[in-house]
């Protein structure tokens, strides 16, 4: 006698984090098949050039497999021989690129697409994404931007949350200023502040992380006040603002805050700010408490101490430093210490400021 479906979903997921277990399910009967495959397939994360060719090649040749996709993760190709010539490299990184595109096409309700292609400079293969149907939620891109991947995230009117690892704004139909442009887009991460520029305004964006281009001060001033203008278009109030700088200054840090204070469509909901460098001088540091003060919603704040000696990286020394601030502004209740580009969190817990030594900070700005 063969079990209801219900009865298959729940043991299918009961050991969901055992592929072993759910390949074995899949000989049981065709009940369990359905249900094991719409687990396995669900979420895909492909690494290395032969499994993911190996996959890729199944999902485009198999489309009841495609459409059980919903999210993706690519890693970047592995080079898996020394001594192969480049004619066969080239060949099998056609055939890798082939196949990643055939899989694509047959994905039609894919919602989680990442490409991490980082550390060697942007792959110049948004062609992959030519001809494919579905609509993203989220979108990590670390292909380098061109005509393709423009053409692409014209069609994404779902499309909530974006990475991109590159930015131009192409003269071509439909420009990425229309605000039919991703229409949805609220979360932009983007380490030029063009992007934010060009997709904020008349969206509907509230948290953005991005980065000065420019780093003499009169050019980052004007680069200031141009995304400040932009961010000020949004459809909605922001939430988290991170604006990452190749040369911290404190007195730089200051202007930025004023910006941010001195304008009520950015300061009245904003819950994250940084990277600010919290000034040693004493003066200093009361006026850029005084700007803290005027965020009335503010919830977590990154801070630079890589000026100060000795640097404030002991436990003590920034719990010490949390509480100062919460005299201030005492909304705040997460602190990240930025010392040499690494990462300490300072959380409240209750009266108490507790170190969070394991914490990973990446995603706060998204999440808080």
């Amino acid at each position: 006698m063969a079990l209801p479906p219900d009865a298959c979903s729940l043991i299918v997921q009961y050991v969901s984090d055992s592929n072993s277990t759910l390949v074995s399910l899949c000989t049981v009967s065709k009940q369990f098949k359905a249900a094991a495959e719409r687990s396995l397939y669900h979420t895909l994360q492909l690494k290395g050039h032969a499994p993911t060719v190996r996959v890729c090649e199944l999902l485009a040749r198999t489309p009841r497999l495609g459409v059980l996709v919903v999210a993706l993760s690519i890693y970047a190709q592995e080079d898996d021989s020394d001594d192969t010539s480049s004619e066969d490299s080239s060949d099998a990184s056609e055939a890798y690129w082939n196949a990643l595109a055939g899989a694509l096409r047959r994905t039609i309700r894919l919602r989680f697409l990442s490409f991490y292609f980082g550390g060697g400079g942007q792959m110049e293969k948004a062609s992959i994404l030519d001809d494919c149907t579905f609509q993203l939620r989220a979108f990590h891109c670390d292909l380098a931007w061109d005509e393709h991947l423009q053409s692409f995230l014209a069609t994404q009117t779902r499309l909530s949350d974006l990475y991109l690892a590159d930015f131009q704004s192409l003269a071509i139909t439909p420009s990425v200023t229309t605000s039919t442009f991703l229409p949805k887009l609220s979360v932009l991460e983007c380490t030029f502040s063009e992007a934010a520029v060009a997709l904020v305004p008349d969206r509907p964006v509230c948290r953005v992380k991005t980065c000065f281009t420019h780093s003499r001060l009169e050019e980052k001033r004007t680069e200031l006040q141009i995304v400040v203008a932009s961010l000020r278009q949004s459809k909605r109030r922001i939430r988290a603002l991170d604006i990452a700088d190749s040369s911290y200054d404190a007195s730089f840090s200051l202007e930025v805050l004023a910006r941010a204070v001195g304008d009520m469509t950015l300061c009245t909901e904003l819950r994250y700010i940084g990277t600010l460098v919290l000034p040693v001088d004493g003066q200093q540091r009361l006026e850029f408490y005084g700007y803290l003060i005027r965020l009335p919603q503010l919830r977590c704040i990154e801070i630079d101490v890589s000026d100060w000696d000795p640097p404030p990286t002991h436990a003590g020394a920034m719990r010490a430093l949390t509480h100062e601030m919460r005299l201030y502004c005492p909304t705040v209740a997460s602190v990240i210490f930025v010392y040499d580009f690494e990462r300490h969190l300072v959380r409240m817990e209750g009266h108490l400021a507790v170190y969070d030594e394991d914490a990973t900070t990446d995603g706060i700005w998204r999440e808080i």
